[in-house]
């Protein structure tokens, strides 16, 4: 035990040592949650939404028909109650919902005025706010055919109610999102390189002729930054929670549990790296190439995996920061338990094993 917290101990005098390495770890995180928080944006179309009709006749059908001809959406026509309606949203199925009254068409004939309720997932706001805007249009659209066909005048009012995120923050999008993307660059680039490192310094061999296992050299070299991660985590949520006002709805022990999950996949992800190459640079390259652009492409908090075509929306499933994005989501801007992201912990914990067993398979106790 001496031993291995002595490697340990090397590591982070090799981390602390190191000025550059020092910025990448502490400065990267708290740029890009500023950065990301306060100034992307992105655009849906062609989303599922779940269509409520309660009221079955001409009018509701009518309207029904012209979101349907709208290219914006995919209909999914059902009729549920708003508990089924609420254990939707809360599983990420439905990204909103047009409710329509059981008495609309009756309403709007004898009172001259309907309503519709729209329902609308606001974690992501971006999507919700185009959304509600795009429905809305279509029933005021309607109204207008109304008017232009009938002396009197008509009104259907659509009543719209934002989920989670009434105020439509952009952070609540984009948090998640950075917390994987920082975890993920972080663990992979800097474990990737470690075991490399020893390699071109030649003391991966003093190492391997020492009485110390194999398999404590490579715990070695991740315990540091699965530590220094979980500052990351730490320094993320105060700044998302004291700058830009984003709430912890869920469980705090959860979500930094999640998050240690994540860590040690992406750090099993690095040594996988660090054992198949033979360079620093190499080592590098792979890991940001690998790790950057399917993280912000399949992640899900830039661009919207439902929106791409289906051999994108299967390769998104290998990519830990999809899972990790949904599971945050689902604890920080909805306040779930375990009870509602267990599979995609399940997913993690499978790649976390997977890509351990391989890393372990491929490190060689002898240089060659």
């Amino acid at each position: 035990m001496k031993q291995f917290l002595a490697f340990v101990k090397k590591e982070f005098y090799h981390v602390f040592r190191d000025r550059k390495t020092l910025l990448m770890l502490f400065g990267l995180p708290v740029v890009q949650i500023v950065l990301f928080g306060f100034a992307l944006t992105n655009e849906i179309k062609n989303t599922k939404i779940v269509v409520a009709d309660y009221a079955k006749d001409a009018a509701s059908q009518q309207i029904i028909t012209k979101i349907e001809a709208s290219t914006y959406f995919e209909v999914e026509k059902s009729i549920l109650d708003h508990q089924q309606l609420e254990a939707a949203f809360k599983e990420g199925k439905v990204k909103l919902a047009v409710v329509f009254p059981a008495n609309f068409n009756n309403d709007l004939q004898h009172l001259n005025k309907a309503q519709i309720q729209i329902i609308a997932d606001a974690s992501d706001p971006n999507t919700a706010n185009t959304l509600t805007n795009f429905v809305t249009a279509i029933v005021l659209d309607y109204q207008k055919t109304l008017m232009a066909n009938n002396a009197v005048p008509y009104q259907v009012a659509p009543e719209v109610r934002m989920l989670y995120n009434p105020e439509l923050k952009g952070a609540h999008n984009f948090v998640p999102g950075v917390m994987a993307l920082v975890l993920m660059l972080v663990c992979v680039m800097m474990t990737s390189v470690s075991i490399v490192k020893e390699k071109e310094k030649g003391t991966m061999e003093v190492l391997l002729v020492s009485p110390f296992k194999p398999i404590l050299v490579i715990l070695s070299k991740a315990v540091p930054y699965l530590i220094i991660s979980l500052i990351n985590v730490t320094i993320i949520l105060l700044l998302s929670v004291y700058l830009l006002d984003l709430p912890i709805n869920g469980s705090v022990f959860l979500l930094f549990a999640e998050s240690t999950l994540l860590i040690i996949t992406a750090l099993s992800l690095g040594l996988l790296i660090s054992t198949s190459t033979d360079s620093q640079q190499t080592a590098m390259l792979l890991s940001m190439m690998g790790m950057l652009l399917p993280t912000m492409l399949f992640a899900g908090f830039m661009f919207p995996i439902e929106n791409m075509p289906l051999p994108l929306r299967i390769i998104s499933n290998i990519v830990p920061a999809k899972w990790y994005y949904i599971i945050v989501k689902s604890i920080m801007i909805k306040g779930l338990g375990f009870s509602a992201i267990w599979k995609e912990t399940l997913i993690l914990f499978g790649m976390t094993v997977f890509l351990l067993v391989v890393s372990l398979r491929k490190f060689k106790t002898r240089l060659e």
